[in-house]
């Protein structure tokens, strides 16, 4: 059984998991009514990338015997203004979700609970690639998304995502 700060600090990351997955659809709506397919393609495997961290993290609850509870989803708020803008917010977005993580590894070391920490360190490996993929779409756009041709590139590159659920993710 887990302490019940930890199990209270999970329970809430299934849901800003299932939150991101969420804000990503958004993302992918905005991009799909812009005419960027590949952007809007990147964004549908995001989405259902958190939505494994989501499955994972409460599949960890339910095997230490915690209960999951599911609160509502926010509706994401974001309006924007230019092609640029989900990018930095996506980039923003994966810096909270890391401050998140980091957060409940710090209470897992506190507790001397290293099942958890153990579990967690796949999630700070994989939150150290979410930043850089995030840091990295940015870049490109900056440098590329200003011209047509530049912006008709990078979509293809971003239609070509594969999703691969993880085979590699916490033991749980």
């Amino acid at each position: 059984m887990l302490h019940k700060k930890i199990a209270e600090l999970l329970n809430q990351q299934v849901n800003k998991e299932l939150y991101s997955a969420y804000l990503y659809l958004d993302f992918a709506n905005y991009y799909a009514d812009e005419g960027l397919d590949g952007f809007a393609h990147w964004y549908e495997v995001q989405a259902q990338e958190e939505r494994d961290h989501a499955f994972m993290i409460r599949r960890y609850l339910l095997n230490s015997g915690e209960k999951v509870e599911f609160l509502p989803i926010d509706k994401p708020d974001k309006v924007f203004k230019d092609h640029m803008g989900p990018l930095e917010a996506g980039y923003a977005h994966e810096q909270y979700v890391t401050g998140l993580i980091t957060d409940i590894y710090h209470e897992a070391f506190g507790q001397k609970d290293y099942k958890t920490m153990q579990f967690l360190d796949w999630f700070i490996k994989e939150q150290g690639e979410e930043e850089t993929n995030a840091d990295d779409m940015v870049k490109k756009m900056k440098l590329f998304g200003g011209d047509a041709k530049g912006l008709y590139a990078l979509n293809q590159e971003l239609a070509g995502r594969v999703y691969a659920p993880s085979a590699t993710g916490p033991a749980m």
